[in-house]
């Protein structure tokens, strides 16, 4: 089995959604929380690699489903991973992640229609 796995495929895809809202989502947060200042202007320096950051994102879940839909799982009988209720799990943690990095990288797009 690769070392690079469907968990590693989730966490890779959601740390660059969170790389490529940072930008945005990062200080409308603070904002919300009463953090503000001149500083907060400087987190839009990211803002010109927000595009690589999106194709890592669609990469790295587009991995994660490949693995979870089109590839068997190389593992023992009697193993954990051998059974349909881990896999449907799994399925289910995977669009509950990518709904929400959908909705990470939407904010920026969104964001505007509330202020």
């Amino acid at each position: 089995m690769s070392t690079f796995n469907f968990k590693n495929s989730l966490v890779a895809g959601t740390l660059a959604a969170i790389g490529a809202s940072v930008c945005c989502v990062v200080p409308l947060v603070l904002l919300m929380m009463g953090i503000g200042g001149a500083w907060i202007a400087s987190l839009t320096a990211l803002e010109p690699l927000r595009p690589w950051f999106i194709a890592a994102t669609f990469l790295f879940v587009g991995l994660a489903f490949q693995r979870l839909y089109f590839q068997q799982p190389a593992c023992e009988p009697g193993a954990a991973c051998a059974q349909s209720s881990v896999l449907k799990r799994q399925r289910l943690i995977f669009w509950a992640v990518a709904l929400v990095l959908l909705a990470l990288l939407s904010v920026p797009w969104l964001a505007p229609l509330f202020f």
